[in-house]
């Protein structure tokens, strides 16, 4: 797998591997989600590419105290065979070199293949309460 940025001309292609990897809901726009993380200057948004296939993703932000990752996801068809680990190691690396001490990332519960992949890669869970609160409402 290759590792590039985000490119503008991606986006149909990375919100079709987020729908086969079953990560968009309907109540987040995909195509703003993509608006808004070009706008982000400290994070990063990744993809992956087996040849002229783009079969990966990966968004990483930071926000001075935590990072963190959302859109992970590599086309099932490509699954099992390390890419979310290698994409997971570029964004600790991308971290790291800001200087960010730590990640934090959601998950949903319901999604034990997931957990199981952030567990092996060292991720444990937190005793914190998590809360959301929807600002704008993209549907």
């Amino acid at each position: 797998m290759q590792v590039s940025l985000f490119q503008d001309n991606q986006t149909e292609t990375v919100i079709a591997l987020w729908q086969r990897c079953a990560l968009t809901r309907p109540w987040n726009d995909p195509y703003k989600d993509i608006q808004r993380k070009q706008t982000d200057k400290n994070g990063r948004f990744f993809v992956g590419h087996s040849g002229d296939v783009l079969m990966a993703s990966i968004m990483v932000g930071y926000d001075g105290h935590r990072g963190s990752v959302n859109y992970l996801a590599v086309d099932p068809g490509f699954a099992g065979q390390g890419y979310g680990q290698a994409l997971m190691h570029k964004a600790e690396e991308f971290l790291r070199s800001l200087g960010c001490p730590k990640i934090n990332l959601c998950v949903r519960s319901d999604n034990a293949a997931v957990i199981e992949f952030y567990d092996a890669l060292g991720y444990m869970p937190e005793t914190v309460y998590y809360c959301g609160k929807r600002l704008i409402d993209d549907v």
